[in-house]
């Protein structure tokens, strides 16, 4: 008998089919892919299973888990599988895990209420878990906070919680959505090693077709709660014979066509003759005390960003790219003016506002623009879209009326392909690649000459994503708006950016046009990075090859 049997699942909640027949398999030690776009149902499929569902919920079908039919399981047998035989790695981590917990704590916390071990046994295991996905004592104590944590390090918290005790079946909802690529392989190869040692079963879901590539024995590809095609990762992927396979690949390479027509444009010249370009960032560093060790004693200062120089023309289009804890946002937020440098000197169209005091750096702020990696948490969901993306207006010196108010937001919405109809809906009514057009109209507002996009599609579906950077690239073209893009996604970089800069420790390692530097990296932490970025067309030949050597492997015996 297989490890896990979904049988004909259906769900619905307040009337609304969500899950329609849904069959899937897992045997022990293997790994399956859930794919799909948005909505499709991966999630509400992950959440049956964990019986995590809201209130007038109703399913169908079987879930058979170890033999066990986890849908007519008690809520009392819930709790002892959850954590135990089934651990769940979710997406978001900041809200998976408790913010008033330290991460020692919160790790220990489901061996000591598992196995009834002692407090010091459970910070022992605890820790050597920590350690094993790459936070190990010496750099990061049990006694940290999830706030003192970065989103990838807090991701690596969600997932030792998980695989604390070796669960029988681990679910991992895109597990490494917030991990640079260099993690992303550490976390993808730690998750392959204890399938493989503690013969567990992995559901993963994901919309990386190149992760699943590497990673998955078998993938069920879903679309509106249905399940469209399953089978062999590698017959599925290369075959693509259902035509809604075939969109998901394409969209998982795809390049706006607006950038394909278009000359690149390249990093202007300091030379006097040379136009002067619209964002120049000279010699820039932000250094932060350390941690007070006594009453009269402190750690060593941390220098996050290091004599950072480099420019941005009118129009252009730079990718700053990066491990996680480089010092990448940090250096946004610097250049936003949200944070001062401890040195050097941030020039912005032809101004200075590193030293400019905060009363008039208002004027400023209206030609520059931030979009952030997630949507939903920088809206207000108590506000409807006319308000929330109306508030950079308050940087204008002459503060337009509510009928002139309506009619740049109605602009902004069209500009981003939604309708002056949506200035009257909550943020919880749009889907994550419209929440993320609105926050590119709420940037676009005021027409800035400069949006710095931190991890725009990280969090999106390879179809919206395609669409997010359409956009993008449509309003560089027709707007002229230049972009610093903050990304660990090096095939986001390839197909929005002109020009590359590569961080590491705090400093600009390597520099240059973007294709150039990702097919022939120069400095180690590139090409750490191209290394480790999974690639969908090398996974699939990769994965070939291998069927050649075992089908030529003679038969022992």
């Amino acid at each position: 008998m297989s490890l896990l049997e979904i049988e004909n699942l259906t769900l619905s909640i307040g009337g609304a089919s969500i899950l329609k027949g849904v069959d899937l398999s897992l045997e022990a030690g293997e790994v399956m892919a859930v794919v799909g776009e948005s909505g499709s149902g991966k999630s509400m499929t992950a959440l049956t299973l964990m019986q995590l569902l809201p209130p007038g919920s109703k399913t169908g079908g079987r879930v058979i888990f170890d033999g066990q039919d986890l849908l007519k399981a008690s809520e009392a047998d819930m709790l002892r599988l959850r954590g135990d035989d089934i651990g769940m790695v979710f997406q978001e981590p900041m809200t998976a895990l408790n913010p008033v917990k330290t991460i020692g704590e919160q790790v220990a916390e489901g061996i000591r209420w598992h196995t009834r071990v002692g407090r010091a046994e459970a910070e022992q295991r605890a820790a050597a878990m920590l350690d094993r996905v790459g936070l190990p004592q010496s750099k990061f104590p049990l006694s940290r906070y999830p706030h003192q944590l970065s989103g990838g390090q807090r991701q690596r918290v969600v997932i030792a919680i998980a695989c604390a005790l070796n669960p029988k079946l681990l679910i991992a909802d895109e597990p490494t959505t917030a991990l640079d690529v260099v993690l992303q392989k550490q976390i993808l190869d730690l998750l392959r090693d204890l399938v493989e040692e503690k013969r567990m079963g992995l559901l993963l879901i994901s919309h990386d077709l190149a992760v699943v590539a590497e990673m998955a024995d078998r993938i069920t590809i879903m679309r509106h709660g249905e399940v469209v095609e399953a089978g062999e990762t590698s017959a599925i992927l290369q075959a693509k014979a259902h035509a809604y396979t075939k969109q998901l690949a394409e969209a998982s390479a795809h390049v706006p066509s607006v950038r394909v027509a278009a000359a690149p444009k390249t990093t202007p010249s300091l030379a006097t003759d040379a136009p002067r370009p619209l964002l120049e960032v000279q010699s820039l560093s932000r250094e932060y005390p350390g941690r007070r060790t006594g009453i009269f004693s402190r750690e060593a200062p941390f220098r996050a960003v290091r004599d950072v120089s480099f420019s941005v023309g009118h129009g252009q289009s730079v990718a700053l790219v990066g491990r996680s804890g480089c010092g990448k946002s940090t250096l946004a937020r610097v250049i936003l003016a949200l944070d001062r440098p401890t040195g050097g000197s941030i020039t912005f169209d032809g101004q200075r506002i590193d030293i400019l005091p905060d009363a008039k750096l208002r004027a400023a702020r209206r030609n520059m623009q931030v979009v952030f990696q997630d949507p939903y948490g920088s809206f207000d969901p108590r506000h409807r879209v006319e308000r929330l993306v109306s508030e950079p207006l308050h940087l204008l010196e002459n503060k337009p009326d509510r009928d002139e108010r309506r009619t740049l937001v109605e602009t902004a919405l069209e500009e981003v392909g939604l309708a002056a109809s949506d200035m009257e809906k909550y943020p919880h009514e749009f889907s994550g690649g419209q929440r993320q057009r609105l926050s590119i109209a709420r940037a676009l507002i005021t027409k800035p000459k400069l949006i710095v996009a931190d991890e725009p599609v990280s969090a999106l579906d390879v179809s919206i994503r395609a669409q997010v950077l359409d956009l993008f690239a449509d309003l560089n073209a027709r707007l002229g708006v230049a972009y610093v893009f903050i990304t660990h996604d090096l095939t986001v970089a390839r197909a929005i950016t002109d020009d590359v800069l590569v961080m590491h420790d705090g400093e600009i390692v390597e520099r240059g046009p973007t294709g150039a530097i990702l097919d022939n990296p120069q400095s180690d932490a590139a090409k750490a990075l191209v290394a480790a970025a999974p690639d969908l067309d090398r996974a699939l030949a990769a994965r070939s090859r291998t069927k050649r050597a075992e089908a030529l492997r003679p038969i022992s015996g």
